[in-house]
C-alpha cells in the first residue's frame, strides 16, 4: 500500500470519480453521452467505445488530484492504456489521482428485501492483477431495497467477508451496500445498516483499513460515527439515481461523506460536444460535486 496514497485519500480534500461502469450499465451510460446502440455491433465494440469516453474525461485538464482523490475503473480499463500508459499508472503519475477496481460480478436474486453480489469466484486473481497493476484498493456493490434485519445483516457479512480476503492481498476495500433511494423505509434501513456496520468495524484489527461507500441518508451525519472510525478512511456518497443538482444539495448537509458519483458526474457531457465545451461541462461538474464534498451547509442552514 503506497503511503503518499493513503494519506491523500485519508485527509484530502476531493471526491472519488466513479468510473466504473460494467456490461450491464454501459448501454444506458453511452445513450446518455449520445451514442446508441446503433453505433456498435459487438460487446468489444461497446467497451471500445466507453473506453474512449472514460479516457476523454481522464485525459481533461479538469480531470486531476486538486480536486479529485480517487478514481474507479472497471476491470478492463485496468488492462486499457490511457496515452499509451496503463490506465492506473496515468492516474496516479499524470494526475496525481489514486486508483480504485470493481471487483464485483453484479448482484443475485432479491431475498430478505435485499440483493446480495454474486460470488465473486475470481477475486484471488484479480487482486493479483491488482496489485500487479499498482491499483490501491478495491470496489464493491450490494443493494439493500427494504428494511429486513436478516437481509441487512447478510449484506453486512458478505461484504466484510470479502473485505478480509481484499485487505490480506494488501488492497483497501470500498464496502457499497447501497440502500435503494425507493426504498419504502429507507431511514429505517439506515439504522439498520448503521449499526450493522458499526458492529463488524468494532470486530476488526486495529490497524485495518475500509471505506464505505453509501447512499446519502435520510437523517444527515447518520454514518458520523463510522466516518469517526480510525478503520474507516473514508465515508463516500453514491449519487444513487439522483440528479447531480440534488445530490450534491444533500451530500453538501452531510459533513461526514464525500461524493463518489458516477452517472451525477458524466451528467451533462456528450460525445458530440467539441473539446472546449467537453471540459467546461466537466469542469462545472468536478467543480458542482467538490464543493458539495468539502464546503457544508450546516444541518437547517
Amino acid at each position: 500500500m503506497d503511503a503518499t496514497q493513503l494519506e491523500k485519500v485519508r485527509s484530502g480534500r476531493g471526491f472519488v470519480a466513479a468510473l466504473d461502469q460494467s456490461g450491464g450499465s454501459t448501454p444506458k451510460a453511452l445513450a446518455e453521452y449520445g451514442i446508441d446502440g446503433s453505433r456498435y455491433a459487438s460487446g468489444e465494440e461497446m467497451f471500445d467505445l466507453v473506453h474512449a469516453m472514460r479516457t476523454r474525461v481522464i485525459t481533461d485538464p479538469a480531470f486531476d488530484g486538486s480536486r479529485i482523490l480517487g478514481a474507479i475503473l472497471f476491470e478492463q480499463t485496468m488492462d486499457r492504456d490511457v496515452q499509451g500508459v496503463l490506465a492506473a499508472r496515468y492516474l496516479w503519475a499524470d494526475k496525481q489521482v489514486v486508483p480504485f477496481l470493481k471487483v464485483d460480478n453484479g448482484l443475485a436474486a432479491e431475498q430478505h428485501g435485499v440483493r446480495l453480489m454474486k460470488p465473486i469466484d475470481r477475486l484471488g486473481e484479480l487482486l493479483e492483477r491488482a496489485n500487479r497493476r499498482q491499483i490501491f484498493g478495491t470496489k464493491m456493490r450490494s443493494v439493500i431495497n427494504d428494511a429486513d434485519k436478516d437481509g441487512v445483516a447478510a449484506i453486512a457479512d458478505q461484504q466484510f467477508e470479502y473485505a478480509a480476503q481484499i485487505s490480506a492481498a494488501g488492497l483497501v476495500p470500498i464496502l457499497e451496500p447501497e440502500v435503494s433511494i425507493d426504498c419504502p423505509r429507507k431511514d429505517e434501513a439506515e439504522m439498520l445498516l448503521a449499526a450493522a456496520l458499526q458492529t463488524r468495524i468494532d470486530a476488526l484489527p486495529g490497524d485495518t483499513a475500509v471505506m464505505l461507500k453509501l447512499t446519502i441518508p435520510t437523517q444527515p451525519g447518520r454514518y458520523a460515527a463510522l466516518a469517526a472510525d480510525h478503520r474507516v478512511l473514508r465515508v463516500l456518497a453514491l449519487s444513487g439515481g439522483y440528479s447531480r443538482d440534488h445530490a450534491c444539495a444533500l451530500l453538501a448537509r452531510d459533513p461526514s461523506m464525500i461524493a463518489s458519483f458516477s452517472r451525477a458526474l458524466l451528467e451533462g457531457l456528450s460525445a458530440q460536444q467539441t473539446d472546449a465545451q467537453f471540459h467546461a461541462q466537466l469542469d462545472a461538474a468536478i467543480g458542482q460535486i467538490f464543493d458539495a464534498s468539502v464546503d457544508k451547509t450546516p444541518v437547517g442552514g
